[in-house]
């Protein structure tokens, strides 16, 4: 009988594509809350769609206001009561992090290590663009955040040939990408990218997953993010929360970084404000269990 043979490129996009539980309302929720035009009944219109997220949106806005006299009953009041900003951390934390139900028992990380490791990307590329001021903050969060659906979807779809990426990765003392290219024929970037694609995100988000291990390969427009993206990556992985063997064989581009003036004075400091910023939104979760909006 033959051995089984990894899944194609196009099967591991298929089969994501067909799951319940994608992300594909964060763009049309993306370009709401960055348009001049956008009402809090159309964004209302946009959360209600999906029940989870209409469901954390109340919860979030009764806890911000516990102790008022009125409880928060609709969404309208919600969408008002918490701003656009909090609206958006919440909707991008709710239809990402609900992809850790794709978790395998014979994957090398705990359930909740995923979400966990890409929230603190998140925090980290958000902390990386408020202090050199090239990129919109929410624009590198949100790059922080998605980076990495596709080894999670590559994990769910071809988890049986993870212990072979895995050796590949100690025998030749490569990266993780590296080693996926090697037993699948393709990385995670590249699912990653096909699938944004697909969902409608817009540009700058689909060329930074991309390009995200070839950061000079990049596109001009956007080399910028690209640099923080990198650095946020490297921040993440020092932070340690939800860390997977995968995310330990990360090839840092020092002198890239360098070049975009992310030196190791200027990583040491954000890297405090990360670690804060995670703390205050996760706890004690930041180190072990799952987590939802």
């Amino acid at each position: 009988m033959p051995a089984p043979r990894p899944p194609s490129l196009d099967e591991v996009c298929a089969l994501a594509l067909k799951l319940p539980c994608s992300p594909a309302l964060l763009p049309r929720l993306i370009a709401a809350l960055a348009s001049d035009h956008g009402t809090a009944d159309e964004i209302e219109g946009i959360i209600r769609v999906d029940s989870a997220l209409a469901a954390a949106t109340l919860r979030l806005a009764n806890s911000v206001s516990f102790g008022a006299r009125q409880q928060i009953a609709t969404l309208e009041q919600a969408v008002v009561m918490l701003g656009h900003a909090e609206i958006y951390r919440l909707a991008a934390q709710t239809l990402i992090c609900r992809w850790e139900g794709l978790h395998h028992a014979a994957l090398p990380w705990e359930p909740g290590d995923y979400a966990r490791h890409s929230l603190c990307t998140a925090l980290a590329a958000e902390v990386i663009a408020e202090a050199s001021e090239t990129t919109d903050p929410q624009v590198a969060y949100t790059a922080g955040l998605i980076c990495d659906l596709g080894k999670l979807v590559l994990a769910f779809a071809g988890a049986e040939f993870y212990p072979e990426v895995s050796a590949h990765a100690a025998v030749q003392m490569g990266t993780w990408e590296e080693a996926e290219r090697a037993v699948f024929g393709f990385d995670q970037a590249q699912i990653g990218a096909r699938l944004l694609r697909a969902w409608n995100f817009p540009e700058i988000y689909v060329q930074a997953t991309e390009c995200q291990f070839r950061p000079r390969g990049a596109p001009a427009a956007a080399a910028p993010l690209l640099a923080q993206l990198h650095a946020a990556k490297y921040l993440a992985v020092s932070l340690g929360a939800g860390v997977t063997e995968g995310g330990f064989l990360f090839a840092l581009q020092g002198n890239f970084l360098t070049e975009w003036g992310f030196t190791t004075e200027f990583l040491e400091e954000a890297l405090l404000e990360v670690r804060e910023r995670a703390f205050r939104r996760l706890g004690d979760r930041l180190s072990v269990g799952l987590f939802s909006a």
